[in-house]
């Protein structure tokens, strides 16, 4: 692990590829990764003591308002997914999160991306971020 990744939190996510996520070849399809991203980031939330729900159920949500992703290789049915997720920046309104699969059986980085958000309240208007979330 590099000297940055000892410095800030992250949240590894492992799980199996499942079929439905295939194409007729069985290599997973490109939309998928972006499911992937959301497990991860999830995973993270709860990692770090909270949860997406309590998020909404403290009357704030986090929709993504930019995805980057960049395809290096890819995984196919029966691989396990490994999705590393950390946030890359965190200011009050917005926060962006990076991410890395890998495939767990050679930890072979297939794809790297990102996802930017933005906090707003139940009526999607932006808002400043939780206390819990200002770190």
């Amino acid at each position: 692990m590099d000297s940055q990744s000892e410095q800030r939190k992250e949240a590894t996510a492992e799980f199996p590829v499942r079929y439905a996520e295939t194409d007729a070849m069985g290599v997973v399809h490109h939309a998928s990764y972006i499911v992937y991203f959301e497990e991860a980031r999830s995973h993270y939330m709860r990692a770090q003591g909270s949860d997406y729900a309590l998020v909404e159920a403290d009357g704030y949500r986090l929709p993504v308002t930019e995805v980057q992703v960049r395809y290096l290789g890819s995984l196919v049915y029966g691989d396990r997914a490994r999705v590393r997720a950390w946030i890359a920046e965190n200011k009050s309104r917005r926060l962006t999160f990076n991410y890395e699969i890998t495939n767990a059986k050679d930890d072979r980085v297939l794809v790297t991306g990102s996802t930017q958000h933005v906090w707003t309240d139940l009526d999607g208007r932006v808002t400043r971020a939780p206390e819990q979330w200002k770190f």
